[in-house]
């Protein structure tokens, strides 16, 4: 056993730490395996009985992304069904209404205070968009919208749901709603109390728990040869993640003598380090929540008018469809999107500028102020490119192969799929950054050294 490893666990601190955050991952899954009540769960396994002879039933294929994340709750209609979906999209909205609305941006730069409030509009948005979503799943459940596509003609909501009473849905969507709420709470405390990421580690918990289920299903339905190639596949995958991921471009940064007092402070020379992926794993979360929410509005539009089911055939065949070309081109121009502007949100050059002129720093060759805040965003803009290319890419290029190969059924719910392999990667390589400084506190060594 290395001998970091060894340090990790008998510092107390960080041990109890670790601990915590594996028995909150252990109530998380223990969660999204429970059933809600009003669910008679032995229907509900033989409606999904099918998935286990092929890779992705129809109602797996629509909801894929939700599935996924919530590590195969939805479909179970566990209490964790909906898991940690709303946040994330409450997250992109705020974020968002940051850049429009000025008085998010001045509570941006109030610092830890202004982050609080920020934080609170989240959770509220975040319970109102649960049971927005919790309603439309039950609502699709009731009407036997929900497993259409599995193969059982009589998997209707009678079947699956005990009662059809107000009372009894709205008891489903209000312990789904608390569900959502708790998930949340779970990954807030991970980040305070644990190693942080606490958002991320639930997302990958979720997706790690499928990985044995959906690892047998494709050597079963596609044979040993393919079996083996998405194996290679998704280890190539994964070496290619960690080498970008650990690409940097290091900025000098040098700091002029000054004196404070009676003592000399300064003169040392570092440097600034930006990543080629600025904005980690995010973007790819964010594209995927977005492209989920005309779903979302299509299942909630009654159906029978003539105008909207059109506008949902569309969404199904085109959004939903991994394998076609406008999925595929929406996906990947989104990640961009979603990767310059978190990279603008979180990485200002003109703040980062400012605060190397206010201690005495500048870039050798650039002057301080302006220039350094203009050569940081140009630095920022050329790196960010590839960065968003490459997340872009990872994200599709495995769901491509895959869909040749699979004639037509759903990959993009697969944990070797390219979006689930960059979520577990870059999640691994954040918490052990995240373990390694704070190993580094206390014994000045860690994994990395």
């Amino acid at each position: 056993m290395p001998s970091p490893l060894v340090e990790t666990f008998r510092t107390p601190e960080l041990r109890k730490k670790i601990v915590f955050v594996l028995f909150i991952l252990v109530l998380y899954r223990a969660g999204a395996t429970m059933p809600s009540p009003g669910i008679r769960f032995q229907v509900l396994e033989q409606c999904l009985k099918p998935a286990d002879d092929k890779t992705s039933t129809g109602a797996e294929q629509v909801y894929s992304l939700i599935n996924m994340f919530s590590g195969g709750a939805l479909l179970q209609l566990s209490i964790f069904a909906i898991g940690i979906m709303p946040y994330i999209t409450a997250s992109i909205i705020v974020q968002l209404l940051t850049v429009v609305i000025p008085r998010f941006e001045e509570l941006r730069k109030e610092g830890q205070a202004g982050q609080a409030k920020m934080t609170q509009y989240t959770r509220y948005l975040t319970v109102a968009l649960a049971l927005l979503q919790a309603t439309g799943i039950v609502a699709m459940a009731s009407s036997g919208a929900l497993l259409q596509g599995t193969g059982k003609a009589n998997c209707t909501g009678k079947d699956i749901l005990i009662n059809q009473n107000i009372g009894s849905l709205a008891l489903i969507v209000i312990v789904m709603v608390a569900g959502a709420m708790l998930v949340m709470w779970f990954g807030e405390l991970i980040t305070e109390r644990g190693i942080g990421n606490g958002m991320s580690l639930l997302i990958s918990a979720g997706i790690v728990a499928r990985i044995p289920h959906e690892g047998v299903q494709i050597f079963k339905s596609r044979g040993v040869f393919t079996g083996c190639m998405v194996i290679v596949a998704g280890l190539i995958i994964v070496a290619g993640v960690v080498f970008i991921e650990m690409g940097q471009r290091r900025i000098p940064v040098q700091y002029a003598k000054r004196m404070v007092g009676r003592k000399m402070y300064g003169g040392s020379s570092t440097y600034l380090p930006l990543k080629v992926n600025q904005a980690g794993v995010i973007p790819v979360i964010f594209a995927s929540s977005l492209l989920y929410l005309p779903m979302l509005i299509t299942n909630l539009i009654p159906q029978g008018d003539g105008g909207a089911e059109g506008w949902r055939t569309w969404v199904t065949k085109h959004l939903i469809s991994s394998s076609d070309p406008v999925h595929i081109i929406s996906y990947f121009l989104l990640i961009i999107f979603f990767t310059y502007f978190y990279v603008a949100v979180t990485f200002n050059p003109q703040e980062r500028a400012d605060d190397m002129k206010k201690y005495g720093g500048f870039i050798p060759g650039i002057r301080p102020g302006q220039p350094t805040a203009d050569y940081l965003g140009y630095v920022l803009s050329r790196i960010t490119l590839p960065g968003s290319i490459y997340l872009g890419v990872i994200a599709i290029l495995p769901n491509l192969f895959l869909e040749a190969g699979s004639g037509g059924a759903s990959a993009q719910n697969l944990p070797f799929g390219g979006t689930a392999l960059l979520i577990m990667v870059v999640v691994a390589l954040d918490t052990v950054k995240q373990i390694n400084s704070q190993l580094m506190q206390r014994k000045y060594e860690g994994f990395l050294n």
